[in-house]
């Protein structure tokens, strides 16, 4: 798109400082574009609380349990000065059943928008399937990280096939040490490293993992399996530590203590990707079936290390072509027998690795920025051309 100013972009998401996978994504997507200065100026309309302290970044906050404020916002947007939103789409970020409230903002906007799904249900209930289905309709364009997710948008969800786009999980640029360097630096040269992070919640079915490494140190008693990140905050609502400490006392029971290491803080992005670059397993013991994508085996991959995880959707894609390696759900043996795999076959990893590596140096920020500034440009190209025939 051949222009004299910068295309005027926001987005319509939760943003840091509040702990969310969304926020982090968007911050990191935001930051990145702004490498491209004289095509794209990004803003961000924050969804949370009013009371969180956010950076010049945000334009606006909207008030995520409010129904009165999104119309009101829609208002807002209008009269911005803003070429496109882009909303950041999953359920629980918005407010009411299915986070139907954000339908109406969307149904006042006078401006283009595209919705990136960050969760893409196989079984929805009729809300859930209704709110994409609107929301696929209303939208110029559709996100989805995952090729496995188009056809649940199309068949499941009723988006026409025109609209959806495939655009991979960003992973942050971090230059690092070599794996026994970095161990050697921390103490813990020698040891095979195993490594679980993200938000703690039930779902990740981490007490499996504990089970599988107890199996693995069998073998291997040198295993040392990191437990990166706080509960999910949502949780520490509902039901504060009782997770956490269930996993705990079962590290206890089981005689494992020294093997798992529990890092008990909301990680920044040069931790995480520390503790990735020293793993020679990274593994996903999820519990849910139709995840359509996950961010933190994005990073994984997009740092070439071997993945033992349960075949969720977004698993089996990433995993295919000998990247990694499947388990079954919620099964300590299955999972403990492909980490006994993977560190008993050397050669076999490394090739595993590279092969990971070939398709994570293609999630990489300023790849992934530029594919959302392209698309972005296209879309404000073939609008103002449809305008003028008009």
């Amino acid at each position: 798109m051949k222009t004299d100013k910068p295309m005027n972009i926001a987005f319509l998401s939760t943003y840091p400082p509040r702990e969310c996978g969304i926020a982090s994504f968007t911050q990191d997507l935001v930051l990145q574009l702004q490498q491209f200065p004289a095509t794209v100026n990004t803003r961000v309309i924050a969804v949370g609380s009013t009371r969180i302290p956010y950076d010049k970044r945000v334009m606006m906050e909207l008030e995520q349990n409010d129904r009165k404020g999104y119309a009101a916002m829609a208002r807002k947007i209008n009269l911005s000065g803003i070429d496109l939103l882009v909303i950041e789409h999953e359920y629980d970020i918005y407010g009411g059943i299915a986070g139907e409230y954000l339908m109406d903002l969307v149904n006042l906007l006078e401006i283009p928008f595209i919705t990136t799904f960050h969760t893409v249900l196989a079984l929805p209930n009729e809300r859930q399937r209704k709110m994409l289905h609107e929301l696929g309709e209303k939208s110029e364009k559709v996100i989805t990280m995952a090729q496995n997710s188009v056809a649940l948008l199309t068949e499941v969800y009723s988006i026409d096939p025109l609209k959806i786009e495939v655009i991979h999980y960003g992973v942050p640029e971090i230059t690092m040490k070599p794996r026994e360097v970095l161990k050697k630096e921390s103490g813990i040269e020698g040891r095979s490293i195993v490594s679980t992070f993200g938000l703690l919640s039930p779902g990740k079915g981490i007490e499996f993992g504990i089970e599988a490494i107890a199996r693995v140190a069998q073998t291997y008693p040198e295993v040392l399996y990191f437990i990166m990140g706080q509960t999910h905050p949502s949780v520490m609502m509902r039901s504060g530590e009782i997770y956490r400490k269930s996993l705990e006392a079962k590290v206890n029971e089981l005689g494992i203590n020294g093997n798992v290491r529990f890092i008990n803080k909301y990680l920044t992005k040069r931790e995480i990707i520390r503790c990735l670059k020293m793993s020679d397993v990274y593994m996903t013991p999820y519990l849910k079936n139709d995840q359509a994508v996950s961010g933190t085996l994005a990073y994984a991959a997009g740092y070439g290390r071997v993945i033992v995880s349960t075949p969720f959707s977004y698993a089996k894609e990433m995993l295919s072509g000998g990247r990694g390696l499947l388990t079954e759900f919620g099964d300590a043996e299955s999972i403990a027998d492909q980490i006994n795999y993977v560190l008993s076959h050397p050669d076999e990893k490394s090739i595993m690795e590279q092969k990971t590596l070939a398709v994570g140096e293609n999630m990489m920020w300023h790849i992934i920025a530029k594919k959302y500034k392209e698309l972005f440009s296209n879309i404000l190209k073939h609008r103002n051309e449809a305008q003028v025939i008009a």
